[in-house]
């Protein structure tokens, strides 16, 4: 099924390193799969005779399946750069909520054998967002996300004026504290907190919420996956913005700056058999609880 397996785990977490342990001998029980470790992540091993890959790009040329060891975040970034190359991912969670991570340490050794030597998974398709932001007509960077990006005031204390179009057509004009643009996997983060519908993650759509708009009307926007969403920081907006991917700065804005959105790019997540999407949402968000 998979013959060659990458790994990534994430560091500055003292549990990560006694995970990553397990986890490489129980793979070592498996004659046929080849084990490669990310650069950064091999350092956590004390003494280990693996292959090392340079950094998790190259671990997308050389393997056919990554396990991120960490939390949904450190999935986020291996999506985020695995994303180039036909890879699976899997997440084993040692983290807190746990949408995407969905393994716990403890069940590796049982999950792992049903999804390498019996071909026991779910498989999905989940795709990205790809962000370019433009000044004075040329693009300035670009960046991608599986959850979200994110336009938002920074160095200034009052609201962030702007302007959204979809497919060239005009939304709106608003003042707020900024706009998340999110996927139906981000849908659950912090598109949730802002006020945003979950979307099922099988759905070919893009959400819109504005936060904390200086209006009553504002609603969350669900629109075609297709669509290409343009953002305009107002000329006259007076201080800072900036565009994070994932929780992660992408670029500062100026006033005038424009950040095209659009979906770009899929990664292809690995869940154990069974997986079921509204048992997730009712583990993580305490539904039925004290009824």
């Amino acid at each position: 099924m998979f013959k060659s397996i990458g790994l990534i785990a994430k560091r500055g977490d003292p549990r990560v390193k006694t995970a990553l342990e397990n986890l490489v001998v129980i793979l070592q029980n498996y004659d046929d799969v080849e084990i490669i470790i990310d650069a950064p992540s091999s350092r956590l091993l004390a003494h280990h005779n693996i292959s090392v890959a340079a950094n998790t790009e190259a671990l997308g040329i050389r393997c056919d399946l990554v396990i991120a060891i960490g939390g949904d975040g450190t999935l986020l970034q291996a999506a985020r750069l695995l994303a180039k190359h036909d890879v699976c991912l899997l997440g084993v969670n040692l983290g807190r909520l746990g949408f995407l991570t969905d393994i716990n340490p403890a069940e590796m050794d049982t999950y792992l054998h049903e999804i390498l030597l019996e071909g026991q998974f779910i498989e999905e398709d989940r795709f990205l967002i790809y962000g370019e932001v433009y000044r004075n007509g040329q693009c300035l960077s670009h960046c991608n996300a599986l959850n979200d990006m994110v336009i938002h005031r920074w160095n200034m204390s009052h609201m962030l004026s702007f302007e959204t179009k979809v497919n060239g057509h005009f939304v709106n004009q608003q003042r707020a504290d900024g706009i998340v643009v999110s996927t139906p996997t981000g849908s659950t983060a912090y598109s949730l907190s802002a006020g945003g519908p979950i979307v099922h993650p099988s759905l070919n759509a893009l959400v819109l919420v504005t936060i904390c708009p200086h209006t009553l009307t504002s609603r969350p926007i669900v629109i075609d996956g297709d669509s290409c969403v343009h953002i305009t920081i107002a000329q006259e907006q007076s201080g800072q913005a900036q565009l994070n991917a994932d929780g992660v700065l992408c670029q500062e804005l100026i006033p005038g700056d424009r950040v095209a959105i659009e979906k770009r790019q899929h990664i292809r997540l690995i869940h154990p058999q069974g997986h079921d999407h509204y048992t997730t949402l009712r583990a993580k968000l305490d539904w039925g609880k004290g009824v």
